[in-house]
């Protein structure tokens, strides 16, 4: 590639919807990378979601962004509030002048390559990451049919595609029907050599741990499920905490009391993830649909014990070693045998299995190589653009 496209520093603006979950992680880690190898960096979301959380993260980082941080309101949904995004995002980057429009998600998949779509002969690169998003919807169904309508329309508009995990790659091969015309790569999500540090339970005063939102997707009612059979089949009452917030939070609340096991249950809101982990000696993630979850990640990464289900990229963390662990969605009875067992395990015995998973981990998703394998797909294809 010419040298001054291998070697200058980039303008990067990442555009995605909501400062919320895995992809808003995803991106401050891009973004905070890319700012310490020095390229100018720039991030367009959503002024709605994300809280006094989010508004403290861009508090802290926007003085590193030379590009700087605009909110404008954007809807999870089709909506009139989507035209006005859509501009708000068309004149943002000709404000900027980004080399690279790195969209996030469905939404910010739209936002970023919709415009590049009527500019054949743009100077400027799009990058787009779907992170699951319209991906994990049920096939067949009409909101499927119609994101992948949408997906197939901004295909020619997107000078590269970055997979976090083989298994969405997987998913747009199969739905789309066919590979990226254009460039594609598989850049795993990374976490930090700080997240290999092992969690430390000597203070948990909880048997289990869930982490994530309270959506339907999650899995939150089987768990639910599952404490309720463990009570009645076999007396058994594990405390656990379930860390989080979303829009069936009021719903799975009232099922505990239904299911009679809300005196086990704990909600907290989010927080830090290790502060939460740290508090009970397994975490279950009773998934739906998951792209390739930071924080299965996380934890196995800092060695906590884990019970999962067997969707989206969740193999892929555990390796071909530890994959035979993983359950199916949906059943409570399993869930249940599952936690009643890891429980029963002894604690050094269930730690050591923990550890084992952590260096596959370690060995395969690091932050560093994540941050320099976007680099250089950003510069790959700017190359053949300004070529």
């Amino acid at each position: 590639m010419p040298a001054a496209v291998s070697s200058a520093p980039l303008r990067i603006l990442h555009v995605f919807r909501a400062p919320l979950g895995g992809l808003f992680r995803h991106v401050l880690d891009l973004a905070r990378g890319q700012i310490a190898r020095g390229h100018a960096v720039g991030i367009f979301c959503d002024s709605t979601t994300g809280g006094p959380r989010a508004d403290q993260v861009f508090a802290e980082l926007e003085p590193q962004l030379s590009l700087g941080v605009t909110r404008v309101p954007m809807s999870r949904y089709p909506s009139v509030t989507d035209m006005r995004a859509q501009a708000a995002a068309v004149s943002t980057r000709k404000r900027l002048a980004p080399q690279i429009v790195h969209a996030h998600g469905s939404k910010g998949g739209v936002y970023a390559r919709l415009p590049a779509l009527v500019s054949p002969g743009r100077s400027y690169v799009t990058a787009y990451t779907p992170h699951g998003g319209s991906f994990n919807y049920k096939p067949g169904s009409a909101a499927h049919r119609i994101y992948m309508t949408i997906e197939r329309l901004l295909e020619p508009a997107t000078d590269m595609f970055l997979f976090e995990s083989a298994f969405i790659a997987g998913r747009f091969e199969a739905h789309i029907g066919h590979k990226p015309r254009t460039d594609h790569r598989i850049v795993l999500n990374g976490i930090s050599e700080a997240e290999f540090e092992p969690i430390d339970h000597a203070e948990a005063a909880f048997d289990l741990v869930y982490l994530g939102e309270l959506r339907s997707a999650k899995g939150v009612d089987t768990l639910i499920e599952a404490l309720a059979l463990l009570k009645r089949r076999d007396g058994l009452t594990p405390r656990i905490l379930i860390v989080g917030s979303g829009p069936d939070e009021a719903l799975l609340r009232q099922m505990t009391v239904d299911e009679g096991v809300a005196a086990q249950c704990v909600f907290e809101p989010p927080g830090p993830i290790r502060a939460a982990l740290a508090k009970a000696h397994v975490m279950v993630i009773p998934s739906r649909a998951e792209s390739l979850p930071y924080v299965i990640l996380e934890a196995a990464a800092a060695a906590q014990p884990l019970i999962a289900t067997d969707v989206g990229g969740i193999k892929e963390i555990y390796g071909p070693g530890h994959a035979r662990r993983l359950i199916p969605p949906n059943d409570p009875t399993i869930l249940a045998d599952t936690m009643r067992a890891t429980l029963a395990i002894p604690p050094a015995e269930r730690l050591a299995q923990a550890a084992d998973l952590a260096l596959h981990v370690k060995a395969n998703f690091r932050l560093d190589t994540m941050v320099d394998g976007v680099l250089d797909a950003y510069r790959a294809a700017l190359a053949r653009r300004v070529g």
